[in-house]
């Protein structure tokens, strides 16, 4: 998720009221009237009007669910609003502090433990089953041991790597642990003629995090920072071991593309989400076939993955909670989330919706499915965006190609995250 502006959220601390045009739901006056009720079908019918504000490419097709719901469900009616990414989490800060808010949204997994501290986020009713979506999934919903987010879809990484460059250099599978990693890079290199044998950020907090997971290692302990442990210590100096190696280059271009440089064959292996296999296919055509592959995780102590993606949340000062319950109850279904799949490519974070269809019977699919089984999310405190962005990011960077040591980073970013705060 992207760097935010952190005074909103103090001004929201502070309780002031910031009134902003074009709020989505809450700026139309039919709005404040929409109550769910019970219609005259019978008792247990809901009823009502709600408003869900939704990002980029599900803000611009969640219509195609919406009106199959309100077919479902005649005495509901949807107003879905697209927001842009980039503007949706200040957007959404100012309808809380203006108490505009949408019944519905869509909310990045990051933002959980921030909006969660507003007490503007209604919790999440039993009628939605927790033990139907993955377990990573569902903890990026839960803050303080109560769930305020219901996961609707997910993503995860995996290694991608080339297996014909894998092949020259005399490598037939792929890596399995930390070591099969590092000796594969260097094969890939110095026998597969490859310019680098890996593409990993400097500083990219996502892609150190699984490392110090597989490591055993945590950033938050008992709701305190703990990156200054043996763990993350071990995990940074392994990350860094590739830059000092030369198996990765020391610094990524700003609009770097990783895709054509795989396809090329100067990146030959990277980690990243499902996103990228559509993206090699689209751009590596036909004559690409065969010459790719990918794997789950390398292990350390676990195989751990990055868990992202987005969870729906329900507003308190929604005037139709059932109503907007209910949309969220729909869109967890196996069945719909499905057909999400089809309609814009995400991952359901229901289990069973793997179990049919093409996330059964696509490989390379199915494994996304796997690694979700071990993946965890990162921490869901208020904070964790600006330490992400401000404090790992930056000190990462100075390990990474800044000659900074692993302890010495490690040391930094307990220094530096403790004085934001996890609050």
């Amino acid at each position: 998720m992207r760097r935010r502006l952190w005074y909103i959220a103090a001004a929201l601390a502070l309780g002031l009221a910031l009134v902003a045009a074009g709020c989505g739901g809450g700026d139309d006056d039919e709005a404040a009237d929409t109550t769910a009720t019970t219609s005259e079908d019978g008792p247990g019918t809901v009823s009502g009007e709600i408003t869900v504000w939704a990002m980029g490419a599900e803000g611009e097709k969640l219509d195609v669910l919406a009106k199959d719901f309100m077919t479902e469900n005649p005495d509901i009616k949807v107003e879905v609003t697209p927001i842009a990414w980039d503007v949706a989490h200040d957007k959404l800060l100012t309808s809380v502090a203006g108490n505009k808010t949408p019944d519905v949204s869509q909310m990045g997994t990051t933002w959980m433990g921030e909006f969660a501290k507003t007490g503007a986020l209604d919790e999440v009713p039993d009628t939605i089953d927790a033990d139907s979506f993955f377990e990573s999934a569902q903890s990026t919903g839960v803050v303080d041991d109560t769930a305020y987010g219901v996961p609707w879809y997910v993503e995860t990484r995996v290694l991608y790597y080339r297996t014909d460059i894998a092949k020259k250099a005399g490598v037939t599978e792929p890596p399995e642990t930390w070591d099969d990693l590092k000796a594969m890079a260097k094969a890939m290199k110095e026998k597969g003629g490859a310019k680098y044998g890996i593409s990993l950020s400097p500083a990219n907090w996502q892609e150190l995090l699984p490392f110090v997971w597989q490591n055993g290692g945590e950033v938050v302990t008992d709701g305190e920072f703990s990156f200054d442990t043996p763990e993350v210590v071990e995990a940074i100096e392994f990350y860094k071991s590739f830059f000092e190696e030369g198996l990765t280059a020391e610094s990524v271009p700003e609009g770097f593309d990783i895709t054509p440089a795989f396809i090329q064959g100067t990146h030959p292996m990277f980690f990243s989400g499902p996103w990228h296999i559509g993206l090699i296919k689209d751009t590596g055509g036909a004559e690409f076939e065969g010459k790719w592959a990918i794997a789950p995780m390398p292990t350390k102590e676990t195989g751990t993955s990055f868990v992202g993606g987005s969870d729906l949340v329900v507003f308190k000062s929604s005037e139709s909670k059932d109503a907007a319950w209910k949309f969220v109850e729909y869109l967890s279904s196996p069945e719909v989330q499905q057909k999400w799949y089809d309609t814009v490519s995400a991952l359901p974070s229901v289990a069973s919706a793997w179990e049919s269809g093409t996330l059964s019977t696509d490989e390379k699919l199915s494994l996304f499915g796997k690694q979700l089984e071990d993946a965890k999310t990162p921490p869901v405190i208020p904070r964790w965006e600006q330490v992400a962005a401000d404090v790992v990011n930056t000190e990462m960077e100075k390990a990474m190609i800044g000659g900074a040591s692993a302890e010495e980073t490690a040391k930094a970013m307990q220094e530096k995250a403790s004085a934001i705060g996890t609050e």
